[in-house]
């Protein structure tokens, strides 16, 4: 594995990305809505940073089974009411961007006052999308990293760095896509 981003990076990053949300909302209450299971350690990272008053759900994605990937699922049953609320949607990465695509959709729908979104990292060049997230942390290059959340078999998420995985490291079984949540 070579480290892409250590832990001083990381922090310095996580720390840049909060300054912004406390600038953006001031004092307005906020909603938070984490994307499990990748966004767990930048979720609890970032809200020790925020002074705003803030509410904290989660929403948990899963586009895989095995090894393969399939059609989108979303479990809303852990969400908070967010009608009339400034929410800002946060997830470890932004890849393709399809994921995100349809929780915003599915955000919208519930009315919120505001939707914004932060991540982590975007991929570039991956994106099928035609937006990106309000906040981002990091650009990354097209690897396909590990560490501070993000898994690979549901392994390395508590790296405290963001590591990339060479090919060798990669089952040759395993389609290479977005980040499994």
């Amino acid at each position: 594995m070579k480290i892409l981003l250590d832990e001083n990076q990381l922090n310095a990053g996580v720390n840049q990305l909060a300054l912004e949300i406390n600038k953006t909302y001031r004092d307005r209450p906020l909603t938070i809505i984490g994307v499990l299971t990748g966004s767990v350690v930048l979720l609890a990272d970032v809200i020790r940073k925020l002074e705003m008053p803030l509410r904290v759900g989660v929403v948990q994605t899963s586009s895989y089974e095995g090894s393969q990937r399939g059609a989108l699922t979303i479990n809303t049953q852990m969400m908070l009411d967010i009608s009339d609320r400034d929410v800002l949607l946060i997830d470890d990465i932004f890849d393709t961007g399809n994921t995100m695509s349809e929780v915003v959709e599915l955000m919208n729908a519930l009315g919120p006052a505001s939707l914004k979104s932060a991540v982590l990292l975007c991929k570039t060049g991956r994106q099928k999308v035609d937006w990106r997230p309000d906040f981002i942390a990091f650009d990354i290059p097209d690897e396909f990293v590990v560490g501070y959340g993000l898994d690979y078999n549901d392994e390395y998420r508590n790296l405290p760095y963001l590591a990339c995985l060479e090919p060798s490291e990669i089952s040759s079984t395993s389609e290479i896509t977005e980040s499994s949540k």
